[in-house]
C-alpha cells in the first residue's frame, strides 16, 4: 500500500495508497518552483482583500449559509451595520469571492464558485505543494535500468516491501502480502523493477482504482527502493518509466496520497507531472496514529 523511495534528488518515501515513509532530504538536492509574477500578483489581491477581518468573517457567512443570503441578515449574522456590511461585500464582490444579485429590493449573496477552488489551489501553489506539470523526469541516473517485472523478481520485490514496512512511515500493512494477492492486485502491464549491476534494487506498480469500466483509465500507484539504495536516482527512473508507460497504454489519472510533511515526495511527484488536488484530515490510523495524507494525481497529457 506504500512505496519507499529516494532519489539523487530526493530522499523521499512515497506511497500509492497512504502513508509513504521518508528520510530527511538534502535541503539543496531540491530545486526551487518559482511562481509565475502574475499569480502571484492575483494572489496578493486575494490576500490584500482578506486582510480585513469583517471581510473574512462576512465571506465565512456567506459560504456556510445554505442559499444566498441576504445583505440585512448578513449583518445580524456577523454584527455590524448595513452600510458597513455592504461596503465590504463590495470589495469581496469586486475580488471575485462573492456575487450579489438584487431581487427586488433586498440583494443576496453567494460565493462565486470559482472562489471555491481558487483560494485553496492559491494556498496550496504559495506553499509550494502545486507546480508546473512537465512530462516526467528527465535527469535520470545512467546506472539505474528499468525492466518489466518478471516471475523471477517476486523474492526481491517482497523483500523490498518489507524493508519500506520495517520503516515504520511507508504503509499501512504491518506484513508484506503474499505473491498471490500482489498478484492479483497490480496491472500485469505495469509493473518495473530498477536494476543496478543487475541487482533488483527497487520496483513500481499501478493497482486499479475501480472494477467499473467508466474507471478503467484511473489507477493507483506505487513505488518502492530498497535500502541501501536509496538517494542514487532509482525512484527517478522507476517514476520516469511507470509515467511513460501509462500515458502510451491509455491511462489517464494516476494518483498516489503522501504525507504533507513529505515535502520531498511531493516534489518528486510533481516532477513527474502530479499536481497535488488537496490534503485528506484522519484518513486511516497508523501504530494508534490518526494520519493526514495529501492527495495528488497525474492526468495524461491531452
Amino acid at each position: 500500500m506504500g512505496a519507499t523511495i529516494d532519489s539523487d534528488r530526493y530522499s523521499v518515501d512515497v506511497s500509492a495508497s497512504p502513508l509513504p515513509s521518508v528520510s530527511p532530504p538534502d535541503p539543496a538536492a531540491v530545486r526551487p518552483v518559482q511562481l509565475p509574477n502574475d499569480h502571484a500578483a492575483t494572489y496578493a489581491s486575494w490576500y490584500a482583500c482578506l486582510a480585513e477581518p469583517v471581510r473574512v468573517r462576512l465571506l465565512h457567512a456567506v459560504a456556510t449559509a445554505a442559499a444566498p443570503v441576504s445583505v440585512g441578515r448578513l449583518a445580524e449574522l456577523t454584527g455590524i451595520s448595513q452600510a458597513t456590511c455592504s461596503h465590504h461585500l463590495r470589495k469581496l464582490a469586486e475580488t471575485g469571492f462573492v456575487v450579489l444579485r438584487r431581487e427586488g429590493t433586498t440583494t443576496r449573496v453567494a460565493v462565486d464558485p470559482a472562489c471555491c477552488v481558487g483560494l485553496p489551489h492559491a494556498a496550496d501553489a504559495v506553499m509550494g505543494l502545486l507546480a508546473d506539470r512537465p512530462c516526467c523526469p528527465e535527469d535520470l541516473p545512467d546506472d539505474v535500468s528499468v525492466r518489466a517485472m518478471e516471475h523471477r523478481d517476486w523474492d526481491p520485490v517482497r523483500r523490498i516491501y518489507a524493508e519500506g514496512i520495517a520503516t515504520g512511515d511507508a504503509t499501512f500493512e504491518t506484513e508484506v502480502p503474499d505473491t498471490e494477492t500482489l498478484d492479483a492486485t497490480w496491472l500485469p502491464d505495469h509493473r518495473w523493477v530498477a536494476e543496478i549491476d543487475g541487482e533488483v534494487v527497487g520496483w513500481a506498480t499501478a493497482s486499479p482504482t475501480s472494477t467499473r469500466e467508466v474507471y478503467a483509465g484511473v489507477v493507483e500507484t506505487s513505488v518502492y527502493v530498497g535500502e541501501g539504495h536509496r538517494g542514487r536516482g532509482v525512484g527517478t527512473s522507476l517514476v520516469q518509466r511507470q509515467v511513460t508507460a501509462a500515458d502510451a497504454a491509455g491511462l489517464w489519472t494516476l494518483q498516489t496520497s503522501i504525507f504533507p510533511e513529505n515535502r520531498a515526495s511531493i516534489a518528486l511527484h510533481h516532477s513527474a507531472g502530479y499536481r497535488t488536488l488537496g490534503v485528506r484530515e484522519r484518513i486511516g490510523q497508523h501504530h494508534g496514529v490518526w494520519r493526514d495524507v495529501v492527495f495528488l494525481e497525474r492526468r495524461r497529457p491531452a
